[in-house]
């Protein structure tokens, strides 16, 4: 697999009515199968009055992206008519990293299972036309721990880098760095040079 991989840029929703069904397609950049499952649990709590809460996701299970996770159900649905279809958009738009749930409100009227494909599949294309596709590079996180001394070098770099990170101050202080992992090695480097060995990262 490549290095970039497609996902979407933020969490979106997105919602119609197909004969007095109503849809919600939930959609979430994920960056672990736990994140994923952990986003379907969320919504499947907090729309428990729905009538289904068909989840899809695909989700690189390593950081190479060598093995991709996909799982998708139907909830309760005729069997192939939501849950794959809910995985066929994001197969279809090559899209990786990414958790979705369709929230259906029955209407009273059945949509057969041509008409539930249609629809969990828009709900599907529409949370994430919503959410916008943006290309990615794998990434992974390096603990850097440093004394109060060093602490202001190694936050400079990591700010210079514009990587993503939190700290934490504590005894000493530990820097949460969010890394592409083609980036990841040298960042590691520049941080034992800056700081003459002293840094401890994991």
């Amino acid at each position: 697999m490549s290095q970039t991989f497609e996902t979407i840029a933020e969490p979106a929703t997105a919602e119609f009515v197909v004969q007095g069904s109503e849809f919600i397609g939930h959609a979430r950049p994920v960056e672990s199968v736990e994140a994923a499952e952990a986003f379907v649990d969320h919504v499947s709590e907090e729309y428990a009055d729905a009538t289904h809460n068909v989840p899809a996701y695909r989700v690189r299970a390593d950081p190479d992206g060598e093995f991709l996770r996909e799982y998708s159900s139907d909830d309760g649905e005729p069997s192939g008519s939501a849950g794959k279809p809910a995985l066929n958009v994001l197969e279809q738009q090559s899209i990786e990293n990414c958790a979705v749930v369709v929230t259906r409100y029955y209407g009273g009227t059945n949509l057969g299972v041509g008409g539930l494909v249609r629809a969990y599949s828009q709900a599907v294309k529409d949370a994430v036309d919503a959410a916008g596709v943006v290309e990615e590079r794998p990434h992974e996180r390096i603990q850097a721990t440093v004394e109060y001394d060093d602490s202001g070098t190694v936050r400079g770099i990591l700010e210079s880098e514009g990587y993503e990170f939190d700290a934490a101050y504590e005894a000493d202080v530990s820097f949460d760095v969010r890394v592409p992992i083609a980036d990841a090695e040298t960042l590691r480097d520049r941080l034992r040079s800056a700081t003459s060995g002293r840094v401890d990262l994991e």
